[in-house]
């Protein structure tokens, strides 16, 4: 069992369970030093989580509950925001209960995240693909979580080549999805990188997206951008198309467009909107053309197209 999956990713399977049912198999977990989940459910006065397992509670101090609490460089609302969800954690001992309920395990996320860094995160490298989970979504991009809770970026304009105004127009909290990692900064004091993640890359080229339609066809969009000269229309994520200027049309609209033309060596797709909605269903099922191992560059471009659109991860 894959131990440095994002953190819920073992919650629900057979070794985790096997792993939490009873004292015994928290022992177990113990003298072997596995990994096991289980769901927070208080976050009490002092910020330390705990877990039921139904035959015991469990308990991980504040300062266990994630790598850089202890120093400040980790806020606690990283661990408040875990009530109510899987979180990750080593077994580091049994101790009386205050309550005067017997037993509670020791736990330490902290532990379970260091561990994921020096035997997963450490052997990162520039064009990975790795399994991600979104955790939460900002203006400038959207965090995810790459294994055991450890956060990383993926900026706006890597999510994907048709621009966004907000992540949440592609992701939502707690969406599964795969990245690829850009970049990593290790010239922090922090045991931890900076891990940088982009998106777009895999999602296909101008020319794999273009395929999916023909001249002539009438198709759904989404508005991207409206500008004087024509509007932006999203036909996939990674393909948009001009059309003419069209009155009281907004950004995010849903609409379908008459294909006039697909240009592949100026990779434009001219466009008719023929009407307009609202937008209330976005689709969050993307269609990866890598969805595994590692690349070391991607070309968007066409080979007939004169601009070069190009990421190189080496």
């Amino acid at each position: 069992m894959n131990e440095y999956l994002p953190e819920g990713s073992l919650y629900k399977k057979d070794e985790n369970k096997r792993r939490t049912e009873s004292v015994q198999s928290l022992e177990e977990c113990l003298s072997a030093g596995r990994t096991a989940e289980a769901v927070c459910i208080v976050c009490d006065s002092n910020h330390n989580l705990i877990v039921d397992f139904g035959f015991m509670k469990g308990i991980i101090p504040r300062n266990e509950g994630a790598i850089g609490i202890d120093d400040g460089t980790t806020r606690d609302i990283a661990l408040i925001s875990r009530v109510n969800k899987p979180i990750c954690f080593k077994i580091t001992g049994f101790t009386p209960s205050s309550a005067g309920e017997g037993s509670m395990a020791l736990l330490s996320r902290k532990q379970a995240q260091l561990e994921c860094i020096t035997e997963y995160i450490d052997n990162f490298k520039p064009g990975d693909i790795i399994p991600a989970k979104v955790t939460h979504l900002e203006q400038f991009g959207c965090f995810v979580d790459i294994g055991c809770g450890l956060p990383s970026l993926i900026p706006i304009d890597a999510i994907s080549v048709s621009r966004i105004s907000h992540p949440s127009d592609r992701f939502y909290a707690g969406q599964e999805i795969i990245a690829a990692v850009k970049s990593i900064d290790r010239s922090t004091n922090s045991v931890y990188p900076k891990i940088t993640l982009t998106h777009k890359e895999l999602l296909g080229s101008w020319e794999e997206n273009a395929a999916n339609f023909t001249a002539g066809e009438t198709v759904s969009g989404i508005v991207r951008s409206v500008e004087s000269y024509g509007i932006f229309v999203e036909l996939l994520p990674n393909l948009a198309g001009l059309a003419e200027v069209r009155e009281n049309v907004k950004v995010n609209q849903a609409v379908s467009v008459y294909i006039k033309a697909i240009i592949p060596d100026k990779m434009k797709i001219k466009l008719i909107i023929v009407d307009s909605f609202e937008n209330t269903n976005i689709n969050h099922n993307y269609k990866y053309h890598i969805d595994s191992g590692r690349i070391n560059s991607w070309i968007y471009s066409t080979g007939l197209s004169e601009k070069l659109i190009k990421t190189n991860f080496l």
